[in-house]
């Protein structure tokens, strides 16, 4: 059985496992399908889940907005903005992933299937989107919001009341009180292929360089500023 053929004959467990049933079952398949196994195999198929990962997107960010908004009116914006990216970041969605143990139906090539096994965030935050982009085509944005909250609603509260520390807001405060100026952030090196590219960052404030790393420069920042920052803590800066 070819892996497209074995994916389509287990939709119905994979269903199971997220507890919601597709009215459009090309959609959830769609989801799982990688675009490096697209790239291997276009003999045979043309579309990958991309599409559905860029709105799924949108909608994980719209769901989390709108959650904190309507539950913590006495935040300001930028910790809401904080919060909802310790939400949706691909830390959490790697989570999620594990915690539905769906990763292992994800249709991918035979060199990211290896970093699949290792747990690669990128690649489990792509799937996760990519799921919440194909349930809200299926049954709109309540559809996709059910599912989130009919999952991960422990994993929201944890966060929401043990939010992490913001190092990228900390370290600016630092910087500007003591320097009276931002930190530097510059990129020190990409590797990777455009799906799937890590990068590396150097954070600068006065005589402290820190250097951090992850799957876009947002996260590759707030890596590099933890560092400087622990390293200002330690008497370095």
């Amino acid at each position: 059985m070819n892996p497209l053929d074995h994916l389509k004959s287990n939709l119905h467990t994979i269903e199971a496992q997220i507890s919601l049933r597709f009215n459009d079952p090309n959609l959830l398949m769609l989801a799982f399908i990688h675009p490096s196994f697209v790239n291997e195999n276009r003999s045979f198929i043309q579309e990958d889940n991309q599409r559905l990962e860029y709105l799924g997107d949108a909608v994980l960010n719209l769901i989390a907005a709108d959650f904190l908004y309507e539950h913590l009116p006495e935040k300001a914006e930028g910790d809401l903005s904080h919060l909802r990216s310790m939400l949706v970041d691909a830390k959490a969605c790697q989570g999620y992933v594990e915690k539905l143990g769906i990763a292992k139906w994800m249709l991918t090539s035979k060199g990211e299937k290896s970093q699949i096994h290792r747990g690669r965030a990128s690649l489990m935050a792509d799937l996760f989107e990519s799921l919440v982009g194909a349930l809200y085509l299926d049954g709109g944005l309540e559809k996709a919001r059910q599912f989130i909250f009919m999952h991960f609603a422990d994993e929201i509260d944890q966060t929401i009341q043990n939010p992490p520390r913001n190092w990228k807001a900390e370290l600016q405060d630092y910087a500007q009180k003591k320097y009276n100026k931002p930190p530097e952030y510059v990129v020190i090196e990409e590797e990777g292929p455009d799906h799937a590219k890590i990068f590396c960052v150097k954070a600068i404030i006065g005589d402290v360089e820190a250097l951090g790393s992850g799957n876009s420069k947002k996260v590759a920042q707030a890596s590099a500023a933890k560092n400087a920052m622990e390293m200002i803590e330690d008497g370095q800066g």
